[in-house]
């Protein structure tokens, strides 16, 4: 069969358009690696996550009462047990989302998997059940800085997830998801007034009293809230130690006075300040030591 020999320039351009072409095309979806014990949902699909970061329940000082309570509802869930979804809501840096990897990191060994979403893709719940319905570990679903504006109506799919057939106890997997703001949705001055007859947009609404519920009703659908709350020095500084223990580094006056301006200039008090801290000091002392 004779051959054809085409221009160099020919051939370039044919590479360059199947270049274009696959790099356009979607990713073809790979078979879920179940042999990982974190995941992240992207392009719809499963990610294993090799090495997820390692957290520790007994590194997270001041929040005693609220690791007690998720532990026990942890518990509930991986022995089969009737569980809530949770969610964990307060200050920035008080450990909300620590306490969620740190459940994976002590309960790996019991079965317990994580699963990251991010709140566009809260949709895509449904999926996530079908793939994992059969398998025997047990999965949190977590969704962090879960928080929804105005105009968003994604908020609705989460809704329906959480007060149907996916309900805690039910199934294999669970919700637990942080936010910043109590109520997930924003509220605004004029929903606290009282309503009167006007020509704007927002008040035009027949029922407004009905329209504000429902902003409200999406928290109340997790079946346990957390909240967490800033915390003194005396906390901050308690954390600070601990860390600086691990590398045998005290915390003398000067370290304390270094980490108090290291709090201040962030404009926060927290465990996660003062984690950040405790790196930056046990690397400069090391550092020196070189």
């Amino acid at each position: 069969m004779a051959t054809i020999d085409l221009p160099e320039h020919i051939l370039q351009a044919l590479s360059n358009v199947l270049q274009q072409l696959q790099q356009n095309l979607p990713e073809l979806k790979q078979q879920t690696d179940f042999s990982a014990s974190a995941f992240k949902w992207q392009d719809q699909q499963l990610k294993a996550i090799q090495q997820p970061k390692k957290m520790y329940l007994n590194d997270l000082k001041g929040i005693e009462r609220q690791k007690e309570k998720v532990i026990q509802n942890t518990l509930q869930f991986l022995k089969g047990l009737p569980a809530n979804d949770v969610l964990l809501t307060g200050s920035r840096g008080t450990g909300k989302s620590s306490i969620v990897r740190a459940l994976l990191t002590q309960y790996e060994a019991e079965g317990l998997r994580l699963i990251e979403i991010e709140r566009d893709d809260l949709s895509d719940l449904p999926l996530i059940q079908k793939l994992i319905e059969n398998r025997p570990e047990k999965f949190i679903v977590y969704c962090d800085d879960l928080a929804f504006n105005a105009e968003d109506e994604n908020y609705r799919s989460l809704k329906s997830v959480l007060d149907g057939s996916l309900q805690s106890g039910s199934s294999n997997f669970i919700i637990y998801a942080t936010s910043n703001r109590r109520h997930l949705l924003p509220e605004f001055m004029h929903e606290n007034t009282p309503v009167t007859r006007v020509d704007v947009p927002q008040y035009n609404e027949l029922h407004p009293q009905e329209a504000i519920e429902e902003k409200i009703s999406l928290s109340d659908r997790f079946g346990m809230w957390l909240s967490f709350y800033p915390m003194d020095q005396n906390l901050y500084l308690e954390i600070v130690e601990h860390y600086l223990a691990r590398a045998n580094i005290a915390l003398d006056e000067p370290t304390r006075a270094e980490a108090l301006r290291w709090c201040q200039a962030r404009g926060q008090r927290s465990g996660r300040a003062a984690y950040q801290f405790s790196k930056h000091w046990i690397g400069s002392q090391q550092l020196k030591s070189l």
